[in-house]
């Protein structure tokens, strides 16, 4: 009971105005964070069909290193993405798949850079501002309890009923702020994350561009070898590597 006690003397003592100083707060970093985003993720567009013609023109000549200089000056993530097969394609498709994937999972992770503060604080800053009612609430009936126990008769009574109703009521507004806080939040958290999904889905078909190219080159290079060697197998068994003929061994 002491414990209880305590903790109420101290909700008491603190008040719930600055609750709405940390909701403020919160919010004002909320709101840079989405606004930075937004920049960042503004300077990573690019049109995915026109770059995905550039690079069909290219590697449908074979040229990896024209490709290449057309994506170099390029920021977006499909371009550097593709860049990244691109720089591997020497080495085989299987690198230059590996070396994609990876690329994307490096641009994932700063695409998504502070996005999590922004679901948190929308999840959670309606709590934050229950908590700031429940204190007020608390404060109003500590205020009432001593109202009532320092005046009586009914006129009193009165009185301190209606104080605690205006203090309940300024309580409240700590979960309006709080779901105020939290609705833009929220709508900057699902915002962001489409462009988000919509930019690695860009990447990822420019990669599977990169890699229809590297496989079917790969494949035309296979088949060239599997012919040159049927035909010089084919040279060995009619006549010697010496370009001499074949005489029957003597009796």
């Amino acid at each position: 009971m002491h414990t209880v006690v305590a903790v109420k003397n101290l909700l008491v003592q603190s008040g719930a105005s600055w609750v709405l100083w940390l909701l403020f707060a919160l919010s004002g970093g909320s709101i840079a964070i989405a606004i930075e985003r937004w920049l960042y993720f503004r300077s990573k567009d690019d049109d995915v069909r026109a770059l995905a013609a550039e690079l069909d023109a290219h590697l449908s000549n074979g040229s990896v290193a024209a490709a290449l200089d057309a994506l170099r000056p390029m920021r977006s993530v499909g371009a550097i993405v593709a860049r990244a097969g691109l720089r591997l394609a020497p080495r085989g498709s299987a690198a230059a798949d590996k070396g994609m994937q990876s690329a994307m999972s490096a641009e994932r992770k700063a695409l998504e850079t502070r996005l999590a503060y922004l679901g948190t604080l929308g999840n959670n800053a309606p709590f934050v501002g229950l908590f700031g009612t429940v204190i007020g609430v608390i404060l109003a009936f500590e205020q009432l309890g001593q109202a009532t126990g320092a005046a009586g008769g009914a006129a009193a009574s009165q009185v301190a009923s209606a104080a605690v109703m205006a203090a309940i009521a300024e309580a409240l507004v700590a979960t309006a702020v709080g779901i105020g806080v939290a609705l833009p939040a929220v709508a900057a958290y699902n915002y962001l994350q489409r462009r988000v999904a919509a930019m690695l889905d860009d990447a990822e078909t420019l990669s599977n561009l990169v890699l229809a190219y590297l496989a079917t080159g790969e494949a035309a290079q296979s088949s060239r070898v599997d012919a040159a060697r049927a035909v010089h197998g084919g040279v060995s068994i009619d006549k010697p590597m010496n370009g001499e003929a074949s005489r029957p061994e003597a009796a």
